[in-house]
């Protein structure tokens, strides 16, 4: 396949309730512009670009108790061989494999503490055209009550290799695709809320996490864990209007 390598973060969407309250409080955010769909059975999905790059996107929510989150896809070269190890893993195919038009081929799917994450293969669509700059995604991590099982499943699923990375107190894990740590996890822990036992939290790059924070307070959204420096710079975990989980961080 062209473009990212399977195995590595290549896109991140949003499945909300609250698609027009997104189209606003986000290009307010982070400086994105907003091309919707024009296919009928699109719902109305929306590709978020900057500086004319697509950056991400956001979409109705797939079942109506589905709660608003920011996905991380994988990128790969056969989503129906992966779905099929996640099984075999012990994890859980949340929608199986399925055309997207003629952009891709993609299936959800759910590891065994319950974080959710898609996996692309791409077509037309290869997936964000911009990484690592302000407004662009930078980082994606898994958050779990369960980094041994993790090890294990991400092991066999993506041929992912975790590494021990010293983060201060905290047991951080850089997962490595080849030559190239591409996603990190580190364990559960307060200030988290209960509803969040196993996640992928999807990274932006912003000039100012603090600046971005009260930004987004401004347009609606609250602040869920207050910006603070680590290793790789200064983040935030942040809610936008329809309570999706989403973080900010100011790149060393």
């Amino acid at each position: 396949m062209n473009g990212v390598e399977p195995g590595t973060p290549c896109w991140t969407d949003l499945a909300t309730p609250g698609l027009d309250d997104a189209r606003r409080f986000y290009p307010e955010l982070f400086g994105w512009t907003g091309q919707i769909s024009p296919e009928p059975d699109a719902g109305g999905y929306t590709v978020f670009r900057k500086d004319g790059k697509a950056v991400a996107g956001a979409g109705p929510p797939g079942t109506p108790d589905q709660v608003p989150v920011w996905s991380t896809y994988v990128a790969t070269d056969d989503a129906d061989l992966v779905a099929t190890r996640v099984e075999a893993a012990g994890g859980q195919v949340v929608v199986s494999p399925f055309d997207v038009a003629q952009q891709g081929r993609m299936a959800v799917l759910a590891d065994p503490a319950g974080a959710v994450f898609s996996v692309w293969q791409p077509m037309a669509m290869r997936g964000a055209e911009l990484y690592n700059a302000p407004g662009a995604m930078c980082w994606n991590e898994l958050v779990t009550p369960d980094p041994e099982g993790a090890k294990e499943f991400y092991a066999l699923v993506f041929g992912w290799h975790p590494e021990e990375r010293p983060v201060g107190p905290v047991a951080y894990t850089g997962w490595r695709c080849g030559a190239r740590i591409v996603a990190g996890m580190l364990p559960r822990a307060e200030p988290l809320p209960e509803d969040l036992p196993a996640y992928w939290a999807v990274y932006f790059a912003v000039e100012d996490a603090d600046a971005t924070a009260a930004r987004a307070t401004e347009l609606g959204g609250t602040i869920l864990v207050p910006p603070r420096d680590n290793p790789a710079g200064r983040s935030a975990a942040l809610r936008d209007l329809s309570g999706a989980l989403f973080s900010v961080s100011t790149l060393r």
